[in-house]
């Protein structure tokens, strides 16, 4: 089954281009990849698959959501992308927030990763708890992601390090927190991280990304695309003739 997106205004399309631009340039800057997928994943990892609430309609930008312990940290993202996002008034921060997020992924050594505009904002934030957190990962299927999705994703931790005040945990995975890779280093290994390396079923995907980084980038693209478009319903599915 594919997806059949919908054609956007020349304008909205020439505002993209440009804020990618302008997102590069800040994010190298800043050195703050890390931080703005984060913020990414975060607005979009609140869906809730049964439910059809939550995910990535910019409703992390409000004081009540990132107030929630998990968002620890992320209002400095919020303040950093804003002035930014002022000079993009067409985009809606749902759109915004999740092309930082794949400015953040490409610009230090990630895959590409298709974005399509188009999510509207939504004002009531969903409630705390639904996030992944360190202890654990069973909140994933909620989100009605697959496994190959959650251990790809996982690999993303490659970009960035831990904070105490933000996550209990201190340290970086890999002796490059700034470039994204697929392989850990055990730097840092988080009680999620050794739950991957003994699932029977996560373990072969863990060793297959850890060996082949073509892979690893290929699905990881796919799961962040599926991720940055939980519950978005600007397109609609449609079946191929076979």
């Amino acid at each position: 089954m594919g997806k059949c997106y919908p054609k956007v205004s020349e304008e909205c399309q020439k505002a993209v281009v440009k804020c990618k631009r302008k997102l590069r340039g800040l994010i190298a800057e800043k050195h703050c990849a890390p931080i703005v997928l984060r913020l990414a994943w975060h607005a979009a990892g609140t869906y809730d698959v049964k439910t059809k609430t939550g995910g990535p309609f910019g409703t992390i930008r409000h004081p009540q959501e990132l107030a929630h312990e998990a968002n620890n940290g992320l209002d400095i993202a919020v303040r950093i992308l804003e002035p930014i996002k002022e000079k993009f008034p067409i985009l809606a921060y749902a759109d915004f927030y999740q092309l930082a997020g794949v400015v953040a992924v490409e610009i230090t050594g990630g895959p590409e990763i298709p974005f399509h505009p188009g999510r509207p904002d939504k004002t009531d934030p969903p409630p705390e708890g639904r996030l992944p957190e360190a202890t654990k990962g069973d909140v994933f299927g909620r989100m009605g992601l697959c496994d190959k999705d959650i251990v790809a994703l996982s690999g993303g931790h490659t970009l960035g390090r831990c904070h105490k005040e933000r996550s209990g945990f201190e340290g970086a995975w890999t002796s490059n927190p700034l470039i994204f890779c697929g392989g850990k280093e055990g730097l840092i290994q988080l009680p999620t991280d050794k739950a991957l390396l003994e699932d029977p079923i996560f373990r072969p995907l863990v060793e297959k990304y850890a060996a082949d980084e073509d892979a690893f980038f290929d699905d990881y693209a796919e799961a962040h695309l599926k991720l940055s478009e939980l519950g978005v319903s600007y397109y609609v599915p449609f079946h191929p003739k076979q």
